[in-house]
């Protein structure tokens, strides 16, 4: 068998010797000056002038050198460096005037001082004329060496792509005689392709000649081995069939399937097995295939309804936090318990799995928008929180002032009035400084307590407020004596019966009536618990009143039962777990009932003063 190497390497060889030009082969140095400028211009017009450029450069040296001569012969003198010929550092400027001259027909223009030394220097004109044509040819061989470059360069892109090509017909690992026609075709581009720069010709043109080989060295192959190559590819996808199969039968789906994919990966690294057995053993792994996915499916569509009832939870969780989110008004206590059940909220959401794929970033991002939302308004909250209980302070500490101004006036109604007042003021203004708070109400309360005190001890006999405070203690110790009777309408009607009397009795001193009227609710509790709480079902308590003293005096009723209820349900929220929100939920009514009832005992107590007329 030829080898196919040699036309190409031939060619690539005569290619590069027929770029080269071949030295001329006239001896110019027996012509005279008027024949070599004739021969110049002769060159100067050949449609090859571009290939001649040895003869051009052959004809320049030998009319210089014959110029020198002629000079010397004819006694002119020489420059020192002797007659100048153009060469490669003659400026662009020089070359483009030269062309430009000879392209008008013109000769080039001999200034005075040379006009003046023509008869001195017969030479200088048609030296003259040979430089101006001499410059023009090589600004045109240089534009001409221009474009061959740029044309080899292209052609050079052209040649790495048909290696490019042969490289991966090599790779494609297919039957050698399929790949003929194309590997024609690559040699026929190839050839067609013209001269690539002259340094980078030779690695080109190895690089080329080594695929050829290459691409020779397949077709040589022996057939044996391929069937051996055969039988071991039959060998190992036999294997590949046997561990699919019993990848089938692994209940871990999920594992079952990566390896698989493994197997599909390993199984494509190999090549063909012979002919009649390419079907039955693809059938083979193809049929273990679709029994590992049928399950791998089934998997995911049970993981589809759970991703459903995840998501169904999740989306409640995110309607929970945008409803405490949205709501308006929230105290500072209520910020904290917000918070306590929105942390509850976040520890939940933990423990759901993962929603579907398209839907698990949205819902997340909506948990998140709801929480962010929440925890920016308690940040602002909290922001202007502090300006409010600074202002609150100052607002408390005015009040403590004007108390103070008051506690020795001895106008006893016009002052108690005033003071309830600002007692009133008092509750209505927000919170203050922690550390500052309880010393603030002890300077408030004192201020009134003293005005109080005094008035109580300048009290008209009509009004002994110490002998009500007595006369309740009594009262107190003879409800915790009563024995029930167990008929229920008979200790009904005598728990009424104290409850009026109770009522009857008059004001006690102000210091005092907190504590009576604490161990009173104690003792109507302790007594007659059950018979309160079926008397407020069934109503038998709501009669209407018969003045405003009446209304009054139910309503502190109402709202000591009230309390009694709160510390009640303290108690039982006390013996459960994780009650501390509820406890301090209930704590906060029972402070604000125990101020609601102040508040009624102060208007209680100035219908009183009213109708007493006291002053």
């Amino acid at each position: 068998m030829t080898e196919e190497k040699n036309p190409e390497v031939l060619a690539g060889e005569v290619e590069l010797i027929e770029n080269e030009e071949t030295a001329p082969s006239v001896n110019y140095s027996e012509k005279s000056l008027a024949e070599l400028a004739d021969l110049f211009m002769e060159l100067a017009r050949n449609p090859d002038r571009m290939k001649m450029n040895k003869e051009a450069e052959a004809i320049k040296s030998a009319f210089y050198k014959n110029l020198m001569k002629e000079k010397a012969a004819a006694g002119i003198a020489l420059p020192e460096d002797g007659v100048s010929e153009p060469s490669d550092s003659d400026t662009a400027e020089q070359e483009a005037a030269a062309g430009q001259e000879e392209e008008a027909g013109k000769q080039p223009e001999i200034s005075p001082e040379e006009a003046g030394s023509v008869s001195e220097n017969p030479f200088a004109e048609i030296e003259r004329g040979f430089k101006a044509l001499y410059n023009a040819y090589r600004k045109e061989r240089a534009e001409y060496n221009r474009e061959q470059e740029k044309e080899r360069e292209h052609n050079l892109e052209l040649k790495e792509a048909v290696i490019r090509d042969l490289k991966a017909l090599l790779e494609k690992q297919e039957d050698v005689n399929m790949t003929f026609p194309e590997f024609r075709e690559i040699q026929n581009r190839w050839r067609a392709v013209g001269p690539v720069p002259v340094q980078s010709f030779r690695d080109l043109n190895d690089t080329y000649q080594l695929y050829v080989e290459q691409f020779y060295d397949m077709v040589k192959i022996n057939r044996e081995l391929r069937d051996l190559d055969f039988k071991k590819n039959l060998e190992v996808k036999t294997g590949f069939c046997e561990q699919a199969e019993k990848l089938a039968e692994n209940e871990n789906v999920v594992e079952a399937f990566k390896e698989l994919q493994k197997l599909h990966e390993q199984w494509k690294e190999y090549g063909p097995v012979a002919k009649e057995f390419r079907e039955s053993i693809w059938d083979r792994f193809k049929a273990a295939t679709s029994v590992i996915n049928k399950k791998y499916q089934a998997h995911f569509e049970g993981l589809k309804e759970q991703h459903a009832e995840n998501l169904a939870a999740k989306t409640g969780l995110c309607e929970k936090v945008e409803e405490i989110a949205s709501k308006e008004n929230i105290s500072a206590s209520e910020w904290n318990v917000l918070s306590k059940q929105i942390e509850e909220i976040q520890k939940e959401w933990k423990t759901i799995g993962f929603a579907t794929k398209k839907e698990n970033q949205k819902i997340y991002d909506r948990f998140r928008a709801a929480c962010d939302k929440f925890f920016g308004r308690k940040r602002e909250f909290y922001a202007g929180y502090k300006e409010n209980i600074n202002a609150n302070l100052e607002k408390k500490i005015a009040l403590c002032e004007e108390a103070e101004a008051l506690k020795s006036s001895t106008e006893w109604k016009k002052t108690a009035a005033k003071l309830i007042e600002l007692q009133k003021q008092w509750k209505e203004i927000g919170a203050v400084p922690r550390k500052k708070s309880e010393q603030l109400w002890k300077r408030f309360r004192a201020a009134c307590d003293e005005f109080f005190n005094e008035r109580d001890k300048n009290a008209k006999p009509e009004n002994d407020f110490y002998g009500n405070l007595k006369a309740k203690q009594r009262l107190v110790e003879e409800i915790g004596a009563y024995v029930l009777s167990g008929d229920e309408d008979a200790d009904t009607e005598a728990m009424n019966a104290f409850m009026q009397r109770w009522q009857e009795i008059g004001f006690v001193p102000f210091k005092e009536k907190d504590a009576i009227a604490g161990k009173y609710k104690e003792a109507i509790q302790s007594k007659f618990g059950e018979l309160v709480s079926k008397s407020r079902k069934s109503g038998r308590y709501s009669r209407t009143p018969k003045s405003e003293k009446e209304r009054l005096v139910q309503k502190y009723l109402k709202k000591e039962q009230d309390i009694t209820t709160y510390e009640n349900n303290i108690g039982f929220f006390a013996m459960s777990k994780n009650s501390e929100p509820l406890i301090k939920q209930m704590q906060e009514r029972i402070d604000q009932a125990k101020k609601e009832l102040k508040e009624l005992e102060e208007q209680i107590r100035a219908l009183d003063s009213e109708s007493s007329g006291q002053e």
